[in-house]
């Protein structure tokens, strides 16, 4: 399968978003041929991976109490109508706790993992032609910068996190409408944060990355949709979290107009191949 044609250029809203979804599985095929960086890739997400299910079991241990609390108001209703109300607040918590939980992984994880996934988003930009004006990203200013940048995503997701817990309470919508929104508002919050590494290359903080990918959308949506969607299956962060990073790349190269067209198997003349 020729993966490199799931993410040409296309046309028209829905032929963009699937389209960044599509480099997704391209940053997969880049990943999976390069033996060495797939095991460096995986320790950090792996690390990061037993923090947060174990955080997520936790919710899950107490989500009923936590549910309680949040309904006082049900105390004197009938007990089918307050299990019920009850179930709706420990759906719309572990939603909640689900998004967040995603967002700060990726945070983290990035962190954790900064200098290896640098390395990976190095290597697939060198694949096609390597960074149009790079500047010097030192270690410990970049770190400081990315986590100030993580620090207002995290912190942007809990404030967009609070409506979405609110309409998780209304019948039907906030069990369909809602899980909806919030993979969309997710995907979105995943694509400016994977894309970090790419932009600080280019000298570009968080203002500009944000209004780039917003010039298209829907192909970050799409990108970012997909991610958020592999991130909520059991062990699909960590497998997935390197790839994702290696997709981000494509995606800051296709946001900034820049090629990322090219055999999957040889790199451009010059540059090193992507074998770790």
């Amino acid at each position: 399968m020729d993966v490199s044609s799931i993410a040409r250029p296309v046309t028209g809203s829905l032929g963009r978003f699937l389209s960044g979804a599509g480099l997704l599985l391209r940053g997969l095929g880049l990943y999976v041929r390069s033996p060495g960086l797939m095991l460096l890739g995986v320790i950090p997400a792996l690390i990061s991976g037993v923090l947060f299910l174990g955080a997520f079991a936790t919710l899950v241990w107490f989500v009923d109490d936590l549910a309680a609390l949040v309904t006082p108001f049900a105390d004197d209703w009938s007990g089918t109508v307050r299990s019920l109300a009850r179930v709706i607040a420990g759906v719309a918590i572990l939603g909640i706790g689900g998004l967040v939980g995603v967002l700060t992984f990726t945070a983290v994880t990035l962190v954790i993992g900064d200098p290896f996934y640098e390395k990976i988003s190095e290597r697939v930009e060198e694949r096609y032609g390597g960074t149009p004006n790079a500047v010097e990203v030192p270690f410990w200013p970049s770190l400081r910068r990315s986590l100030a940048d993580s620090a207002r995503l995290v912190a942007l997701s809990l404030l967009v996190g609070i409506p979405l817990f609110v309409a998780g309470f209304i019948p039907v919508v906030g069990q369909t409408v809602v899980p909806v929104i919030g993979a969309a508002v997710g995907g979105w919050f995943l694509a400016v944060e994977l894309v970090g590494a790419p932009f600080y290359r280019r000298g570009m903080r968080l203002p500009q990355r944000r209004a780039i990918l917003k010039a298209d959308r829907p192909t970050a949506l799409g990108f970012g949709v997909a991610v958020f969607l592999c991130f909520l299956i059991p062990l699909g962060a960590v497998l997935i979290m390197p790839a994702a990073v290696a997709g981000a790349a494509l995606l800051a190269r296709r946001s900034l107009g820049q090629s990322i067209d090219g055999p999957l198997s040889a790199p451009p003349s010059g540059t090193p191949a992507v074998e770790g």
